[in-house]
């Protein structure tokens, strides 16, 4: 019962976060790979539970990709969608959380700048008519995001179009996150934008995280990774059809125009039960 969630970037390969989240039974003979350093040795899985109940612990794996050949670079949303089909094949998976808009506002939405979705709430950038938006240096990331959604359509995936039963065994479906406001949506702080994160912010964080929801993952999260990880929640719930666990906000997806228009964006919420503490006795993170 796999997602993958990206935290999408273009200018950058490095800049990409990348996590494979994955509801798993977990041990409790963990310790820190690196008492010194202060880092989490991933807890042992014995396997992941088809039958766990959702609010099971989740196992977060950090996916680095490199740029093509090893030298930096913009990234190519083709070849980004062929890379992460490529692993969703290899790892069954088939929901994929990317943060990042999947399509322009619908010229009868009734608003001036931007989707349904993005004014429920409140985004810092607005998507408008095919080539608008706010502010204007948002363009190119925008225009990128839609190519992303695109190649991996050409793929075979299909932007989530329905709250009723958004997903199946079969289905491969593509989610908007935005992590700015699931980090709300969870009653938590929202991260500090990257150019002005610290690692105490990280630290805090993500702290503030596994305080509600049992995560583990395989190295400390950068900040990309971390919004991958909040970002990707709703995934896991969308898959075991659990909506006690996720928001849907937003008009369906559709073309209009020779265009995508509009489309959910999907957050995380709390989960039912407040986490065991238990089993994170021993564990620490960059205190």
């Amino acid at each position: 019962m796999a997602v993958l969630s990206v935290d999408l970037a273009y200018r950058s390969w490095s800049d990409l976060g990348i996590v494979i989240l994955d509801r798993a039974q977990v041990s409790h003979s963990s310790g820190l790979a690196d008492p010194d350093a202060g880092f989490p040795q991933p807890l042992e899985l014995t396997g992941a539970d088809r039958n766990q109940p959702s609010d099971g612990p989740i196992a977060c794996e950090i996916i680095p990709f490199s740029s093509p050949g090893g030298e930096p670079g913009p990234v190519d949303a083709n070849i980004l969608a062929g890379r992460i089909n490529h692993l969703c094949n290899m790892r069954n998976i088939r929901v994929i959380m990317l943060d990042g808009p999947q399509a322009w506002k619908s010229g009868s939405n009734g608003l001036e700048h931007s989707r349904v979705s993005e004014r429920q709430l409140n985004t810092a950038a607005k998507t408008g008519l095919p080539g608008m938006v706010k502010p204007v240096t948002y363009r190119a990331f925008a225009e990128f995001c839609l190519d992303v959604y695109d190649a991996l359509c050409r793929r075979g995936w299909r932007r989530l179009d329905t709250v009723s039963q958004p997903g199946t065994g079969q289905d491969r479906v593509l989610v908007e996150s935005y992590p700015h406001a699931a980090w709300k949506s969870l009653g938590l702080k929202p991260l500090p934008a990257k150019r002005r994160s610290k690692i105490s912010d990280l630290a805090r964080a993500y702290g503030a995280l596994r305080s509600i929801i049992p995560i583990t993952t395989n190295r400390p999260p950068n900040h990309d990774q971390l919004q991958a990880i909040v970002g990707g929640l709703p995934g896991l719930a969308l898959e075991e059809r659990n909506s006690a666990c996720t928001h849907i906000v937003g008009n369906p997806p559709r073309r209009e125009d020779g265009h995508w228009r509009e489309g959910f964006i999907v957050l995380p919420l709390p989960p039912r039960r407040p986490v065991n503490m238990a089993w994170l006795n021993g564990m620490r993170w960059l205190e």
